[in-house]
């Protein structure tokens, strides 16, 4: 069994290079109910990252968007709150789907990256999310 804490939540990316990842990176020493992770965007062209804070509300949202995914509905997670958001758009602007996120609070930044997912995305996503639940929000505290 492994003993690593499970550190990424969300993995879009395709076989050119172009990747967007949610990483957790432990819990937030300022803040004991939530934990500290970052975008990271990596293209051939940009690249870039920005901290973000998950909370368990963000987690269930995070589920709830995979559902809508699955059923072939674009998706905004973290829309309108501090901090940047991130949306999934199943048919973008080049005939594939596209990670969008948008820093529009801090560095009024968008950065649009198409990506082309394997056929089991979603489904590796429920997983991702299960084991970022299961191991880190029973480590938060109220």
């Amino acid at each position: 069994m492994d003993d690593d804490p499970p550190t990424q939540l969300i993995r879009l990316a395709d076989d050119e290079g172009n990747s967007v990842t949610v990483d957790v990176l432990g819990l937030d020493p300022r803040w004991r109910a939530g934990l500290r992770a970052e975008i990271v965007v990596r293209t051939p062209f940009v690249s870039g990252r920005i901290g973000l804070a998950l909370t368990v509300s963000r987690l269930t949202d995070w589920g709830d968007a995979l559902d809508r995914l699955d059923a072939g509905t674009d998706v905004a997670w973290m829309e309108m709150e501090r901090g940047p958001s991130l949306f999934v758009q199943l048919d973008g602007e080049r005939g594939c789907p596209e990670a969008v996120v948008e820093d529009e609070s801090g560095s009024m930044v968008t950065v649009r990256v198409p990506v082309v997912p394997p056929d089991d995305w979603i489904a590796d996503h429920r997983r991702r999310l299960r084991r970022i639940v299961d191991h880190w929000v029973p480590r938060l505290e109220d």
